[in-house]
């Protein structure tokens, strides 16, 4: 007798060995339908697992996690399947599940184009229909060494023989094609139903760039119709608002093969970076931060102190001068210890809090680089709170509080809160992590935040709050950080004269708000889809006359209007006034002030506002009000 135990408590006896389909068929078909695999005592399996033992069992649907993932894998062997029907010649190696999907790589004589790859989906929907079941076998190593070399199969042939001799390999068949995997999978393809091929790009055999170069295809799968359609028009939506685009179309930026990695900024990108900063450097001034500014470079034996160069070496530039080795600096924590050293500090001094706009370097590679988003030279609202262990939680406290207004300003309200704690490869004691640890946790249960744990995911100086903000189509970018650090300002013998007179090191917080500035302004114009509100937006205001007897009163309210500190463009190009609208619109520009002989004669504008919202005819005197409000309440 073989007793399971199912999720709620309840449980079930069977005479013999039972496998999980047929405790799924016990409890209801319904179910039994559902059922695409099991967790026997933890362990997810196939639902022809036979239980040979009391256990207790948890049946998997496409409705749980596992179950999507379980799909989507699934869906990739199916790909696989496709093409070693169409394309007999290729040779298949890995497919594993990623982010909202899969991919799987092939070594094929030419590349796949965009016909192969709809006619790779159809037959993937024509063997789905089949409904063809899914059956594991187990083979020794060697045999199935024999098996695949016998196929032609050599990437999948090579891989096995990288396993232990004496260990046995699993195999899933659907139909006629059979590939090596450790499962489970789906009971049969018809659970294959909601998916869609997306891109085909470059991988090279086992991720090293000297081996051989083969084609990867992306693909989506999804449990329901209904969410293969929502993620699809989320990457529509996507593609819309990519800043990358956007930069091009605005004429806010531009990259360039001369200098990769770093961001060629144009005058109306240069606004939308001058207002952010200013923004941030108002945000330093008014919660007592003093602006500092470090140098790029600094020694070698600097970085080895603090732990970077052993930990960041091939990340960091580096370039020597007079036989001595600099590195261009990749964060500014080091420079800002060496400021604080300079001159006695009493704890009356604390807490210290050091801001500074740190243009920072990293080597990251090439493939790695994604526009503005993830670049080789940023610069950071980066700052740094020098202060004694009683002082961390309040200044936690106050820094997420901050960050929230900061946020908000910038259109974001939905934030996520991370904690990173320990990782395994660390600096400093348990005590200090133990105390670290704490008060970070502690501070956001004082902010009324609930959090995650994200376990060994800290810097190895310290743990860290991550702050992840949430953008209009549910995309998620981890901006803000507050790392506490004990270890640091010790490395480097900082102190400071506490009020026994005893000389001790500051606890170091490490915080940014938003982060790497090219990041953030990405992630702005792609939340807003370029339409940036009045306060950012690079023109506020556009002014035209209808013909040229107002060019001169145009000109008058430009002047006004600049007079306010309003950023305005005057057009007095001999084109219709419609062209021009349609221009400007295109261009995102928050108003577009239209004059003709009657607004000019009543010292009025003809307001458009952005959308195409006709405003009406108002008085200069009203709109410098509404477009003042509009500012001030960042809209």
């Amino acid at each position: 007798m073989i007793q399971i135990t199912l999720p709620d408590g309840s449980r079930r006896e069977f005479p013999g060995p039972v496998t999980v389909a047929e405790v799924a068929a016990s409890i209801g078909a319904g179910l039994a339908k559902a059922a695409i695999a099991g967790k026997v005592d933890g362990r997810l399996v196939d639902t022809s697992e036979r239980i040979e033992a009391d256990a207790a069992l948890a049946i998997v649907t496409d409705r749980d996690p596992e179950g999507l993932e379980l799909i989507r894998h699934s869906t990739a062997h199916l790909l696989a399947y496709a093409v070693k029907q169409l394309f007999p010649e290729a040779q298949v190696t890995i497919g594993p599940t990623v982010e909202n999907g899969f991919y799987y790589d092939f070594a094929y004589k030419r590349p796949f184009t965009p016909e192969d790859l709809a006619a790779i989906e159809q037959r993937m929907a024509e063997l789905a229909k089949k409904d063809e079941p899914v059956v594991r076998r187990v083979l020794p190593r060697d045999e199935a060494v024999a098996y695949f070399k016998g196929l032609g199969e050599h990437y999948k042939a090579e891989i096995i023989e990288s396993i232990p001799a004496d260990q046995a390999v699993s195999l899933y068949r659907e139909g006629g094609f059979e590939d090596l995997c450790r499962g489970p999978h789906v009971p049969s393809t018809g659970r294959l139903k909601h998916f869609k091929l997306m891109k085909v790009a470059g991988a090279y055999w086992r991720g090293d760039q000297n081996n051989e170069q083969l084609q990867r295809i992306y693909g989506t799968a999804w449990a329901t119709k209904d969410e293969l359609q929502g993620y699809l028009r989320m990457l529509e939506e996507a593609e819309r608002r990519d800043h990358r685009r956007l930069g091009r179309e605005l004429d806010l930026f531009h990259l360039d093969e001369h200098s990769p990695g770093t961001v060629f900024w144009h005058p109306k990108g240069w606004t939308l970076w001058q207002e952010v900063e200013q923004y941030m450097r108002r945000v330093y001034r008014e919660n007592g931060y003093q602006e500092v500014k470090g140098p790029q470079i600094l020694d070698q034996g600097l970085w080895e102190k603090t732990g970077h160069w052993g930990k960041y070496r091939e990340n960091m530039f580096t370039t020597e001068s007079e036989k001595r080795e600099y590195a261009l600096k990749p964060m500014n924590c080091p420079g800002h210890i060496l400021i604080f050293k300079q001159g006695i500090k009493s704890y009356r001094d604390l807490p210290l809090r050091y801001g500074e706009f740190g243009q920072c370097h990293r080597n990251e590679p090439t493939g790695g680089l994604h526009g503005i988003m993830r670049v080789r030279a940023f610069t950071q609202d980066d700052g740094h709170i020098f202060c004694t262990e009683d002082q961390i939680l309040d200044e936690c406290v106050a820094y997420t509080a901050l960050l929230q207004k900061v946020y908000k300003d910038f259109g974001f309200s939905d934030i996520i809160y991370k904690v990173a704690t320990r990782p395994d490869a660390r600096i400093g004691s348990d005590e200090v992590w133990d105390k670290a640890e704490h008060a970070l946790m502690e501070s956001l249960r004082r902010s009324g935040c609930d959090f995650i744990v994200s376990p060994g995911d800290g810097a190895f100086y310290g743990p860290k709050i991550e702050y992840t903000l949430k953008d209009a189509i549910g995309r998620q970018w981890q901006c803000g950080t507050m790392q506490v650090d004990f270890s640091m300002a010790e490395r480097l013998d900082a102190v400071y004269v506490a009020e026994s007179g005893e000389r001790l090191h500051p606890v170091m917080l490490h915080r940014a708000i938003v982060g790497s500035l090219e990041r953030f302004i990405g992630i702005l114009i792609e939340q807003h889809a370029g339409a940036l509100p009045a306060w950012l937006a690079p023109v506020q205001v556009v002014l035209s006359p209808i013909t040229d007897g107002q060019q001169e009163y145009v000109a008058e309210v430009a002047k006004t209007l600049q007079k306010q500190g309003v950023r305005v463009s005057l057009d007095l190009r001999n084109e219709k006034i419609g062209y021009k609208i349609r221009e400007h619109s295109m261009q995102k520009v928050p108003y577009i002030l239209v004059a003709g002989d009657k607004e000019k004669a009543n010292g009025a504008v003809s307001v458009r506002a952005r959308g195409n919202v006709d405003l009406g005819v108002m008085a200069l005197a009203d709109f410098q009000t509404k477009l003042a409000s509009d500012i001030a309440l960042k809209v």
